[in-house]
């Protein structure tokens, strides 16, 4: 399903009037018929796109929260989907409007509220799939607060991983900016100073030429781990939504890294889980709807065979016991007695890993600390080096370094 923007023209007594109407349809030829049984005439169809403001406003948490709490809050004398309709109808900012367009065009078919929601693209996953299980369980109003919860804790998250980004991100641009400003100093340094003895001078060339090289590798090494991770970060960008692609497959293949996404997928998706059971949705919906909530496919894997597992009558903590579980998340599970303990045993569950993750975004950040260092130390200690086979001083060196910057 999607939104299309069509302009029509239609026969009046007054002759051709030409009009813009949205629809909400799976495909191009969907809304010429659709435009042809109310008795118009499509002069061109395109998909619903939103400006780069609408965009942004859209994936306002803060806006989401809003939302949800308004239909949370018209909700408690209506339908959700009624509560949604006057919410679309009350609006009155412009972009607010263009965002919310396709739920009015879902609504007006007569889909459901899940269905409006989902068509504002506009919702991660583990919100909708809270949502959905909640709605199913016929308590959506109670499975609201915990979505918002969902909304606000992963924010956090997000904002964990945008400072590890950022701090990894400073680490190579220090790197980068320190061996190119001094890599012209140094090795001009050389370049002006050669000795006049002609085998002094043919072992001089020789050890100057390996130090250049040395700084070369060094500097594309750190050009191209800036490229790859302007590369990861825009790749991510561009396919937020989604479950898998190349990208994202390459950065989980990362040890640190990729443990450190998976343990923050798993503490959303057990946190989203404990929520659902909190709003009484029945257990197999809710592992379908945690399966549907994880972008991370061993996450998805995890969900998806302890369902089927249940479903061949195998009993709940037996399956929800396995890999990639931890020996600690296992006992936690082996001591479940009855269905009411499985929310909190999720809940603590979701506690480690965000532990877990804690302490891998530590490591990490001094991980990527320490190898800043290392290039520096490699850099500048083979000049150290060079000097010493040349047998030059490094008072000499630093002398005629200030030199040239004064």
């Amino acid at each position: 399903m999607q939104q299309w923007i069509a302009e029509i023209a239609y026969e009046t007594t007054s002759g051709p009037k030409k009009v813009t109407e949205s629809f909400y349809l799976p495909s191009v030829d969907d809304v010429r018929e659709a435009i042809t049984k109310k008795g118009g005439y499509p002069l061109a169809i395109r998909p619903h796109s939103r400006s780069p403001l609408e965009r942004l406003l859209a994936r306002s948490t803060w806006w989401q929260v809003q939302l949800l709490r308004g239909i949370q809050f018209r909700s408690t004398s209506t339908s959700p989907g009624v509560a949604l309709w006057k919410i679309i109808q009350a609006e009155t900012n412009p972009r607010r409007q263009n965002i919310l367009a396709p739920a009015r065009e879902a609504l007006s078919r007569g889909l459901g509220v899940i269905d409006a929601l989902k068509a504002l693209n506009i919702f991660d996953h583990g919100t909708l799939a809270i949502l959905a299980g909640s709605e199913r369980a016929n308590r959506l109003v109670e499975g609201i607060p915990h979505a918002i919860h969902s909304i606000t804790q992963k924010r956090k998250n997000t904002r964990a991983i945008m400072g590890t980004m950022g701090w990894l991100g400073f680490d190579v641009f220090s790197i980068i900016s320190s061996l190119w400003a001094g890599k012209d100093m140094v090795i001009g340094w050389f370049h002006d100073n050669p000795p006049t003895d002609p085998t002094e001078l043919e072992k001089f060339n020789l050890v100057v030429g390996r130090l250049g090289l040395t700084w070369d590798v060094l500097i594309w090494v750190s050009v191209g781990t800036a490229f790859f991770m302007g590369w990861c970060m825009f790749s991510y960008w561009v396919n937020r939504g989604k479950k898998d692609w190349p990208t994202a497959r390459l950065v989980r293949k990362i040890p640190l890294i990729g443990g450190y996404l998976r343990d923050l997928a798993f503490a959303d998706s057990m946190a989203a889980a404990a929520r659902m059971l909190h709003g009484l949705v029945p257990i197999s919906d809710t592992l379908h709807q945690s399966a549907e909530a994880s972008s991370a496919p061993d996450v998805t894997a995890y969900w998806e065979e302890s369902l089927t597992d249940l479903g061949r009558g195998i009993s709940l903590g037996s399956a929800l016991d396995r890999a990639p579980l931890t020996r600690n998340e296992r006992l936690e599970l082996a001591s479940l007695s009855d269905l009411g303990q499985v929310a909190t045993v999720m809940e603590s569950i979701s506690e480690m890993r965000a532990q877990a993750a804690r302490t891998k975004h530590k490591l990490i950040v001094w991980l990527a600390f320490a190898l800043t260092g290392v290039f520096l130390a490699i850099a500048f200690g083979s000049a150290i080096y060079a000097l010493t086979v040349m047998n030059m001083s490094m008072d000499s060196m630093m002398g005629g370094l200030m030199e040239g910057a004064i």
